[in-house]
Parts: C-alpha cells; structure tokens; sequence
C-alpha cells in the first residue's frame, strides 16, 4: 500500500551520479513509500534525466502505477509515488544506446517479490562503456541473485552498441515469495578462465591483435579465447575476460574506441585480471555495487521462518559509488550496512536494523 510521507534525497551526494535515482526509485516501488530526488546527477557534465535514466523512470512507474512529477529530459527533480507492484508482460525503448542493463535493474527489484511471473524487454544499448555489459549481467550478477530466491533469465535478442543503440534484451523473471540473503566470502575451487572478444562491423584484425595481447600475457590457449563477429547496427568492440570459481564469476570488461588501440584495450583486462587474481577476494567493485541493493531488501524484510536476512559479502575494494549507494540504502531501508577492511580487501555486511525507516 503507498504512504503518504516523502522521502527526499540529494541526488548530489556521494558520487552523484544516476545510480542514487535508480536505486531510490527501485526502492520506492518495492516498498511503497514515495521518494522525492532533488540535485539528480548533479555531478555529472550534464546534470539532470537523459534519456535512459528518463526510460527507467517510466518504466518502474509502469509497474507499481506511480505517479510521477518532474519526469522530462534535464529535469533535476522528480517525485515518485507508487501504488502495489503489476507484474506481466512489459516493453520499453529507450531510443538511443542508452543502457538497456541500467532500465532493466530499475525495474528487477520490485518485480522479484511480486505476485506473479513477468517479462520486460528493454530495447537500448546492450553493450556500453558506462553500464554493465549483459555478459556481466547474465554471468556475474544473475548467479547470485538467483541464489535468493527468484529464478531470473536474461537473454539478448539484438547486440546495441554505442552510438547505434538498437540491441534487445529479454528478461524473464520468476518471483520468490521472499529474498533469501546470502554470504560470499569465499571463491572457492578456481574453475578456469577464458576470453570473448565482440566485433561488430569493424576489421577483424582489431580481434585478432587483442587476442594475441590477452593469449600472452594471461597465459590463455587458443581455444580459452573466442572471436565473435556479431551483427548490430553500428560499430562495437569490447573484450571480455571471465574468471570462473565455485562460487562466483568475475568479469573483466575492456570497450574498444576511438583513439585506444586493440592493444591498449586487451591491456586494460589484462590489467584487470591481474588485479583480482592478486587478491583473495570473491566480489570485484562493480558486482560489490550490485549486490547491495538485494541484500538490503532481503535484511529490510519482515522475518520468515526458515529465509535469512541479508548477508555479507567480500571485496577487492569499495568504491565512491559503493559507498554512496550504502548511504542511500540506509537512507530508505531499515538496514545497517558495516565494512570492515581487511589485509587483501573488505567485507560488507548488511544486516537488519533495529530502528526504523528514515523519514
């Protein structure tokens, strides 16, 4: 049921970027409470809602039936009312290479507890410098979240590159009735590591070169590296390195572009991989900043018997945006988020608070 107290957040804080109206707005339609965002991405060159972050915006009003105020392209304030969660059949175009990963985690949240079965298909970039790649989605981030509960199924129908746009994603999302929180301390046994590299409308020799780069300096065989020519509407090419362990993926993504060579780019990953493999822990940054918003929604739960409140996990390192986001997840959830540093990292753990929501 919607409450009538608004919540405000300053979307200047922190890093400032999108993520704090993404993550308020995820928040908002999983609980109900209505949020009101002010400064949005005032620290970005060009504040304000660009097209994506407008998309998502309309998207997650779709599903819960909120009422929106300030939702227009460069609006720096919005206000975000919602009604209970609808699951079913959705689809949303961004109508640029925005990214289609960012709408379709805006919209996850809610839909992972709700009532019923959905699909969203988002139409956008697939495949950008500045958001989760659907690799990253399909084998890092999904993985664990399906550990909670949901059984969450992506695929890609049409790659986007930037600046073309134009791919498609599908999501196909079974909910739970509750989100079962989780640890990831540990990697466990290493399972192997391997390479793809995407190429889309350029020489192929682009491939070729970063293959060469990554087969020797990450010790990789011929066959643990794929070349994938792919079909899309403009150019793209990105390297992906993924290191597979028992518990958890990591992957490793370097975006091809103008002015960086197929050298500079597989040095990047190499770079990377070697980070991570130098340390013992399980979570890298970027899936450290993804697992906090389940976790904290599985804490923020009622208790049910047999389902663990959130969780903790441990990474290589905790970022400006990690840590901005633990501030608006303690902002709106009743959750205590601790990090605690460690010789080769930190661990984050989320926890249930004993008082209640900000307000």
């Amino acid at each position: 049921m919607p409450h009538s107290s608004i919540t405000t957040i300053d979307g200047s804080q922190g890093e400032g970027g999108g993520q704090i109206l993404r993550s308020s707005v995820a928040i908002a339609a999983v609980t109900g409470r209505p949020v009101h965002i002010e400064n949005i991405r005032a620290g970005r060159s060009k504040p304000g809602l660009m097209r994506q972050h407008l998309t998502a915006m309309m998207a997650a009003a779709r599903i819960c039936n909120a009422k929106l105020t300030g939702a227009e392209l460069g609006s720096c304030e919005l206000t975000f009312e919602p009604q209970s969660v609808s699951p079913g059949f959705y689809e949303f175009k961004i109508g640029t290479a925005g990214s289609a990963t960012l709408v379709l985690q805006t919209v996850l949240p809610a839909l992972l507890t709700a009532d019923g079965a959905s699909q969203v298909i988002v139409e956008g970039g697939t495949h950008n410098q500045w958001a989760p790649p659907f690799d990253f989605l399909t084998h890092a981030y999904l993985p664990q979240l399906n550990r909670m509960g949901p059984v969450v199924h992506a695929s890609l129908e049409r790659y986007g590159f930037f600046p073309a746009g134009g791919g498609r994603i599908v999501l196909d999302i079974q909910p739970a009735k509750q989100l079962a929180g989780f640890h990831l301390c540990e990697r466990g046994a290493a399972m192997g590591q391997t390479a793809r590299i995407l190429i889309s409308n350029l020489p192929i020799s682009i491939a070729q070169r970063e293959a060469d780069k990554l087969k020797r300096k990450l010790q990789l065989k011929d066959d643990d590296v794929l070349i994938d020519p792919v079909s899309a509407h403009g150019p793209g090419n990105l390297v992906f390195a993924e290191v597979r362990s028992e518990h958890v993926t990591e992957i490793v993504t370097g975006f091809g572009r103008v002015g960086a060579s197929a050298e500079r780019v597989a040095d990047e990953v190499v770079r990377g991989v070697r980070k991570y493999l130098a340390s013992t822990a399980p979570v890298g940054e970027y899936l450290a900043d993804q697992l906090l918003l389940p976790l904290g929604l599985s804490a923020s739960q009622p208790p049910a018997c047999g389902v663990a409140r959130g969780g903790s996990f441990r990474t290589l390192v905790v970022s400006r945006h990690t840590r901005t986001h633990i501030d608006i997840l303690q902002a709106l959830l009743p959750v205590e988020i601790e990090v605690t540093q460690e010789d080769d990292g930190f661990v984050i753990a989320v926890r249930p608070s004993d008082v209640g929501t900000a307000s």
